[in-house]
């Protein structure tokens, strides 16, 4: 055989090695290093779950495990069904670090790979012909503003205390899910059906969907004025952000727990 042939065999195996290598790589299961789980402290008030910034560790705190898995899911807590009774009544603080950064995706994969390996969570899913609402684009056509700027671990919607909600880095799939957490008493999931495929910035301002014969008395006395002036949610959307929803019917997604266990102390 010739040096150049020789030369071009080596490198080739080289890239072979390499390629094999990087799908190793790209497959391995992604896990956290260190994670800490303990029961929550007894009346405790609030709880929340997020990513911390610098993309290396994840807590949530005084949370059930159904609510974590809501989140991580993005899916309503009414379509996560079955699993034992300590799934909602029992709150955990999860502290979940690794050595590396990682991307919010892969932040997301982690964490539900926690849950399987502590809490030895098993579940598997069922599509349900029912109601939906299907996000769609407005005639005007979208009002958000595209956000090409680097990755950050913030809540992608926060609410201050004046309730307008502001949106950074949103993509629609989270957007959809938050919306659905909104509309709670319609009981349908939020479909994206934009085609949008971004992340946007907005600012929501509107009033929440009261109850019928709810007194507007009964309201918190620190409301900001005009607070019950605002649009309601869909006209909000239509006139802030160029989006509408519409109800269908459609797949309605479900998780459904076929096995749990709390966690060995750690």
């Amino acid at each position: 055989m010739s040096k150049s042939r020789l030369f071009a065999s080596a490198a080739l195996l080289g890239l072979i090695s390499a390629s094999l290598i990087y799908a190793q790589d790209k497959s391995a299961r992604l896990t956290f290093d260190v994670v800490s789980i303990k029961p929550s402290a007894p009346g405790v008030a609030g709880g929340g779950i997020k990513p911390m910034p610098g993309g290396q560790e994840y807590v949530a705190q005084n949370l059930p495990v159904r609510t974590v898995m809501s989140v991580l899911y993005r899916v309503p807590l009414r379509q996560i069904v079955g699993g034992p009774d300590w799934l909602d009544t029992d709150r955990f603080e999860i502290d979940a670090k690794s050595e590396h950064s990682y991307n919010l995706d892969d932040l997301h994969t982690m964490f539900q790979n926690l849950l399987t390996d502590e809490f030895k969570l098993q579940f598997h899913k069922e599509n349900r012909e029912g109601p939906v609402y299907a996000l769609v684009l407005d005639k005007s056509g979208s009002k958000m503003k595209v956000n090409g700027s680097d990755q950050k671990f913030d809540i992608p919607i926060t609410r201050g205390r004046d309730g307008v909600a502001t949106g950074t880095r949103v993509p629609i799939a989270y957007l959809c899910w938050w919306l659905g957490q909104n509309l709670q008493q319609d009981q349908r999931p939020v479909i994206d059906k934009t085609g949008l495929d971004k992340l946007y910035d907005f600012t929501l301002s509107f009033r929440p969907n009261l109850p019928p014969n709810f007194n507007p008395d009964n309201l918190p006395s620190d409301l900001p004025a005009g607070f019950l002036d605002r649009p309601t949610l869909f006209d909000a959307l239509k006139e802030q952000l160029g989006l509408k929803l519409e109800p269908q019917k459609g797949p309605v997604e479900f998780f459904v727990i076929d096995h749990a266990e709390k966690p060995s102390g750690n």
